[in-house]
């Protein structure tokens, strides 16, 4: 699995879900990339509960988890800078760039929601863009991500917990200048 692989499954799996096939797939998919790098990411829980569930139950429980409580609401803007004027320039930033790179985000989702971000950076590296993809994770995504991670402490036994944490090692991972995820 490619790096723009695993960041096209993060997006899918934490998309509302529409089948539960594409969200175990995903997390199949994801959990042995993480694995493979060394990125401890306990997706178990998150996969367990993917094959034991049907459709109705994940739905229900992601609607549960995002839509009712803001704590870990899937929109980076909301965690970075709450309502007010700077999250605003900060969707226009995130437009701005998809645009820059040809981006254009399928849906009605604001610029900020956490999988059409993911969805963004499987792009650049389908792109090969893996500079503006390191750069626009430190300088965009990844305090969201960890603020969104750190949302989880009121609901530590979620399933959403570990696919968010997921999200956050990938990021951490390919936005340190130090070292390289590289491709399978």
């Amino acid at each position: 699995m490619t790096i723009a692989e695993s960041y096209a499954s993060l997006a899918r799996m934490l998309e509302y879900p529409e089948k539960k096939e594409t969200v175990l797939a995903a997390s199949a998919g994801i959990g042995s990339f993480l694995q493979e790098h060394d990125m401890e990411g306990a997706l178990a829980p998150f996969a367990e509960f993917v094959a034991t569930s049907t459709l109705a139950e994940l739905q229900e429980d992601y609607v549960a988890t995002f839509d009712f409580n803001p704590a870990v609401a899937p929109y980076l803007g909301h965690h970075l800078h709450g309502d007010n004027q700077k999250k605003g320039a900060y969707l226009i930033r995130l437009k701005q760039e998809f645009g820059r790179y040809g981006y254009t985000p399928a849906g009605n989702e604001l610029p900020d929601h956490l999988p059409l971000v993911l969805g963004f950076l499987a792009h650049l590296a389908e792109q090969n863009n893996d500079s503006e993809r390191r750069s626009f994770i430190a300088d965009c995504v990844l305090t969201g991500i960890e603020k969104l991670a750190a949302g989880f402490a009121g609901r530590p036994h979620s399933p959403w917990k570990s696919a968010v944490e997921a999200a956050r090692l990938l990021c951490a991972a390919d936005s340190a200048p130090h070292e390289e995820v590289q491709p399978c």
